[in-house]
C-alpha cells in the first residue's frame, strides 16, 4: 500500500523543519560577523553578502524551502504550516550551543508543547483537495473574501514599512517580523498554486501557457525577497531564539488564515475535527510563548563608543593592553 499524500506532506515538512532551524543559526553566525566588519544588516548595511557563514545559512534555508515547497504540493497549509515548531526547537537547541542563547528548563517544556500540539494537527489534519487546473487556483484567488485579505495585508505592509519602521523598527520586533508574516502569507498561496502548476505539468497537463502561473511566481518572488530582507534585519537586531518563536507564531497563524479562505481547507471537516486543530494550533503558540519567554534577551549594541587597543607589543594579550574610550556623553557637540 503506498503512502498517503498526507504522510508525504508531514516527512517532508519535518525535513523543511531540521534545515530552516539550522540556517537561522548559521545566517545569525554570519550577520554577527559581518557587523564586525562592516554596516551590520539592522542599519542597512550589506557586508553580510560575502561572508562564506551567511551563504551557508542560505544554501540551507533553501535547501528547507524547496521541502517546504514540496510538502504544500501533497498537504493543506493548515497541515504544513504549524509543523515549522520543529523549527524553533532546532534553532532553540542549536543557539543554546553554538551562540551561547540560554534555553532554560521552562523552555523543554514548550519544545515539549510544540512537538504535542504539532501531533494533534497531524492527527486530525483535512485531506488536500485536488485541484485540475491553474485556473482553480486562480479563481479561488479572486474570490471577494480573499481580495480584502490581499488588501488589508498589502495596506498594513505598506504601514509598517513606510511609517512604522523608521520609528521603532529597531526596538519593535513586531515591525520586522511582521512584514515578514504578512508577506509570508501570500508567499505560501502563491508557492502552493505554483507547486501544483508543476505537478500538474510533470503530470502531462501543461499550466506554462496560463498567465496566471506566471502572475503567481511573480507575487512569489516579491515576496519571497522581501521576507528575506526584514528577516536579515530582525537577526541581525534581535536575539535568534526570540525571533524564531515569533515569527512562527505570526506567519504560522497568518499563513493558516490566508490559506482557510483562499483554499476552504476546512471544508468538508466536523466541527470536532476542527476544533481539535484548532487547540493543537493553540498548543503549539503556548509552546513557542513559553520557549521565548524564558530565553536571555541580548543586549542592544553600544551606541557612541569607540575603543583601541593600543600596543607595539603584538604578543601581549587584550588583557594586557592599553585602553582608550571615548563616549558620546564625554564630547558633546552642540
Amino acid at each position: 500500500m503506498g503512502m498517503s499524500e498526507n504522510s508525504k506532506g508531514v516527512i517532508l515538512a519535518v525535513a523543511s523543519s531540521a534545515f530552516i532551524g539550522s540556517s537561522f543559526i548559521l545566517k545569525k553566525k554570519g550577520l554577527k560577523r559581518a557587523g564586525a566588519t562592516g554596516a551590520r544588516a539592522g542599519v542597512g548595511g550589506y557586508t553580510y553578502l560575502v561572508e562564506p557563514l551567511w551563504w551557508a545559512g542560505m544554501i540551507t534555508m533553501i535547501i528547507g524551502e524547496v521541502a517546504n515547497f514540496v510538502a504544500y504540493v501533497y498537504a493543506p497549509a493548515v497541515l504544513v504550516t504549524p509543523l515549522g515548531a520543529l523549527s524553533i526547537i532546532v534553532s532553540a537547541v542549536l543557539a543554546h550551543f553554538m551562540l551561547n542563547e540560554r534555553i532554560q528548563k521552562m523552555g523543554i517544556v514548550g519544545c515539549v508543547s510544540c512537538i504535542v500540539g504539532s501531533v494533534v494537527i497531524v492527527i486530525h489534519a483535512p485531506q488536500e483537495h485536488a485541484l485540475n487546473s491553474v485556473l482553480e487556483i486562480w479563481n479561488l484567488a479572486i474570490q471577494p473574501a480573499f481580495l480584502i485579505y490581499v488588501a488589508a495585508t498589502l495596506s498594513i505592509v505598506l504601514a509598517l514599512v513606510l511609517h512604522f519602521e523608521p520609528r521603532y523598527g529597531q526596538t519593535n520586533i513586531l515591525v520586522y517580523l511582521g512584514i515578514c508574516s504578512l508577506m509570508g502569507s501570500l508567499t505560501v498561496v502563491s508557492i502552493k498554486a505554483i507547486g501544483i502548476a508543476i505537478k500538474l505539468t510533470l503530470d502531462g497537463i501543461s499550466q506554462v501557457a496560463y498567465p496566471q502561473t506566471w502572475f503567481f511566481v511573480t507575487v512569489a518572488a516579491i515576496c519571497v525577497i522581501t521576507q528575506l530582507n526584514y528577516l536579515n534585519k530582525a537577526l541581525d537586531t534581535f536575539n535568534a531564539a526570540l525571533v524564531s518563536p515569533v515569527y512562527y507564531v505570526m506567519f504560522t497563524t497568518l499563513t493558516i488564515i490566508a490559506s482557510v479562505i483562499m483554499f476552504k481547507d476546512w471544508s468538508g471537516q466536523n466541527v470536532s475535527s476542527i476544533a481539535s486543530e484548532i487547540c493543537g494550533f493553540i498548543t503549539v503558540l503556548s509552546g513557542t510563548i513559553i520557549l521565548h519567554s524564558t530565553r536571555e534577551q541580548e543586549p542592544p549594541p553600544p551606541v557612541g563608543t569607540v575603543t583601541w587597543y593600543v600596543s607595539n607589543d603584538s604578543i601581549k594579550s587584550p588583557e594586557d593592553e592599553h585602553l582608550i574610550t571615548l563616549r558620546s556623553s564625554d564630547y558633546y557637540e552642540p
